[in-house]
């Protein structure tokens, strides 16, 4: 790995902020489905539940820890003895242990000053770590924290064996440029590992996430499709994705497993994938535009940025309102009939008169009948 493609770790909270979307509960089987899909897919870290939730939560967890899976199986708690003794009796041996870092938060959540955090934190930490436990110091609202003040507490944390400080974004109010001065700030303040957390209140969790690793954040909090409190988060599918692609940063990634992680996330939490949902919406790689197909069929770099087979899938041309000769010629020869221009051209009036009455685009079997009746025949 060299500085031009940095090496970034991809932590997923599906299980954990994603479950924090309304309405969404997963039972133990998904949690143990979406979990081995995780790993499949190749993250490095899966951040599985809140034990503190109670019971069935704590054998949620334990039920993700039995399967052995190949990367950190992470709870969240909060800066409470009581939450890490609820990750221990669920079998984790990684805990992310959250606080605020903003003095309102602070203020408002805890009643307490900066100082008294920073000698908290260093308890809290101190005692997950004499019971064996890897920390990470997740810091809450960290976007309106002054850098000097998260300094202060991720020294104590530091020092009591913390190895990794999660900043998060967590009402979404920075942009990527922004993003990139606060993670700048915070690394001047810590060599500790900066994992970036973003919400996604204005869209801007994924750009912000990449924003953060361009600033030397290396490590990315993620979840499936975005899913999570209010607007969400920064989507696992698009960062994996991203990195490599249009911004810096390799991953171990499988991203040819991120179509059906997508649809098994999807399914779990009773929502629905938007047909145009970047990297795994069902029309990302179909075409209608008779400029675009037309030149996308002598060589697909005309209109695709990204080849769909890396991500298992095709591309797709539908034939409606916008489309031209040299689409309804192809679709006719995938078909087996030969349409010269002509009758391509009659035949396009009609898709378009179909496509203005709002009808939905031919099937397969219309079309193989619309060509037939076309044609005069079979092909």
């Amino acid at each position: 790995m060299n500085d031009d493609h940095p090496r970034v770790f991809i932590n997923d909270s599906t299980l954990r902020d994603g479950e924090q979307a309304p309405r969404v509960a997963f039972t133990a089987r998904d949690k143990v489905a979406i979990a081995k899909a995780l790993a499949a897919a190749g993250v490095d870290e899966i951040e599985v539940g809140t034990p503190a939730m109670g019971r069935d939560e704590i054998e949620a967890i334990a039920g993700v820890v039995a399967e052995g899976l190949p990367c950190r199986v992470m709870a969240w708690c909060r800066l409470s003895k009581n939450d890490v003794d609820a990750a221990l009796s669920a079998g984790v041996s990684h805990v992310n242990i959250s606080t605020p870092m903003s003095r309102l938060q602070i203020g408002v959540k805890l009643g307490v000053d900066v100082p008294t955090v920073a000698e908290r934190v260093r308890a809290i930490v101190s005692y997950a770590r004499a019971r064996r436990l890897t920390v990470a110091l997740g810091g809450e609202d960290s976007s309106r924290a002054d850098p000097r003040d998260i300094g202060l507490i991720l020294r104590a944390a530091q020092e009591a064996g913390a190895w990794r400080y999660r900043f998060a974004d967590t009402l979404g109010l920075l942009d990527p440029f922004s993003a990139f001065e606060a993670i700048s700030n915070v690394r001047r303040e810590t060599d500790l590992p900066i994992e970036f957390h973003g919400h996604d209140d204005v869209g801007l969790a994924t750009a912000n996430t990449l924003a953060a690793i361009r600033a030397g954040a290396t490590h990315a909090s993620v979840t499936v499709l975005g899913l999570g409190e209010r607007a969400g988060n920064a989507a696992l599918e698009e960062i994996a994705v991203a990195l490599g692609h249009v911004a810096s940063g390799e991953t171990k990634m499988r991203i040819d497993r991120l179509h059906a992680l997508s649809k098994l996330v999807a399914r779990a939490a009773r929502r629905r994938i938007g047909r145009s949902k970047a990297i795994v919406g069902a029309d990302v790689f179909t075409h209608e535009s008779g400029i675009h197909v037309a030149a996308l069929l002598k060589d697909a770099r005309t209109y695709q940025g990204i080849d769909p087979a890396r991500l298992g899938r095709r591309n797709t041309v539908v034939l409606a309102k916008h489309s031209g000769v040299a689409a309804l010629k192809n679709k006719g020869a995938e078909l087996g009939f030969d349409i010269d221009r002509d009758l391509a051209a009659t035949l396009l009036s009609q898709i378009r008169q179909r496509a203005n009455e709002k009808v939905a685009p031919m099937t397969k079997r219309e079309l193989q009948s619309f060509f037939k009746a076309a044609c005069g025949g079979a092909p």
